[in-house]
């Protein structure tokens, strides 16, 4: 087994609540600009730890998030060792398969890949999400009848495949990416909440 993560995710996006995306739908802008991270909580990639570590993107995604051609910027902890790094860009660029190399496989161009601190909080089920200069995020999910969180599964796409999504929105969203044309300043917009337990 090639790689085995386990951990949290958080996500935002410029579409509104729920983003379209997930179902198969065009992104309400016809494009979405978004940015994710994932917190791994306990990691392992061709036998190199990586247990404690974040993983960012900031992404554009041109029409239908199916149709692939996305352009990114992927982010490397910067608490990571150079084999830490290479191990994480390896799984994340798809090339050790499984649902990584899935969603990889959606990206048309990666135009660049950089080391940024990353924070990455969550507590009582609000998000923050920081990455570098380029992502400020803050969350929160909506609630079901008995005060838990509302539950998106079975969606024909996901950043986690396998595990239910919680449904949030952002009361901020900043994302700054020149090399993507990416500038905003944006609040009241989708945002995603996760588990993940993936392996290739």
């Amino acid at each position: 087994m090639p790689y085995r993560l386990k951990g949290e995710l958080l996500e935002v996006c410029d579409c509104n609540t729920l983003c379209p995306c997930w179902i198969g739908e065009d992104p309400d802008n016809g494009t979405c600009q978004s940015s994710l991270a994932y917190r791994i909580t306990d990691g392992d990639i061709d036998g190199v730890d990586v247990s404690g570590l974040n993983f960012g993107v900031a992404v554009f995604i041109p029409g239908n998030v199916l149709a692939g051609g996305w352009r990114a910027v992927r982010y490397v902890d910067d608490r990571a060792t150079p084999e830490q790094e290479a191990a994480l860009l390896k799984a994340f660029r798809g090339q050790l398969g499984g649902p990584l190399a899935q969603l990889a496989g959606l990206v048309g161009e990666e135009v660049d890949a950089r080391r940024a601190p990353i924070t990455f909080n969550v507590e009582e089920g609000a998000g923050a999400l920081r990455i570098g200069q380029a992502v400020e995020a803050d969350m929160a999910p909506y609630r079901g009848p008995n005060g838990d969180p509302t539950r998106l599964v079975d969606s024909i796409f996901s950043t986690i495949p396998g595990s239910p999504a919680y449904v949030s929105k952002a009361s901020k969203f900043s994302l700054v990416q020149p090399e993507l044309g990416i500038d905003l300043h944006l609040s009241g917009k989708n945002a995603i909440q996760g588990f993940f337990e993936l392996q290739g």
